[in-house]
């Protein structure tokens, strides 16, 4: 077989003058693949607070306390709703990605809710050092994840609106 020869120059045929007769892609295609590229470091900070939450709420109990068994669930739902979202945005589909906006709305708001009750019950229990330091930690990651939530909300959004397909009008 013969091998093709690299030629000098330009192939005939590629002068610039076909432009107009050239696929262009729909700009809705190219926003879906920045959404995904901003929505995937999101995903990835959503799990990173949960397990944060998650081992302080461990770490959290004594002999004596009872576990924190709500913030312990919705960390474990918050890792199961991060699944779900890397594989609506892996896969572009869109249920699943509602269903991740809605769940890690729910999580988030539960864990901000066990955080602000853990920190309010702090002065009532004492409490050492250690304990006050981690349960701290927890209130700041639950105030943080709440703020990435709200960007989850605006990328997932977006992301979900340019990966529809557009209405026909009548």
């Amino acid at each position: 077989m013969q091998q093709r020869k690299p030629t000098a120059g330009r192939p005939s045929g590629t002068d610039g003058s076909d432009f107009s007769y050239r696929m262009v892609v729909d700009s809705r295609y190219t926003k879906v693949t920045k959404e995904k590229a901003r929505l995937r470091p999101l995903i990835f900070v959503q799990a990173a607070i949960y397990l944060i939450g998650v081992s302080c709420a461990f770490l959290t109990t004594s002999k004596k306390d009872e576990m924190n068994t709500l913030a312990i669930a919705a960390a474990a739902a918050g890792f199961v709703s991060s699944l779900i979202g890397e594989l609506g945005c892996r896969r572009s589909r869109v249920n699943l990605l509602r269903l991740y906006t809605a769940a890690s709305t729910i999580v988030m708001v539960l864990s901000v809710f066990c955080a602000v009750r853990s920190r309010l019950t702090m002065e009532e229990r004492d409490s050492s050092g250690t304990t006050a330091k981690l349960e701290l930690v927890g209130f700041i990651c639950a105030q943080l994840g709440a703020v990435v939530q709200i960007f989850v909300i605006v990328v997932t959004g977006s992301l979900v609106s340019n990966m529809s397909p557009p209405t026909k009008a009548a």
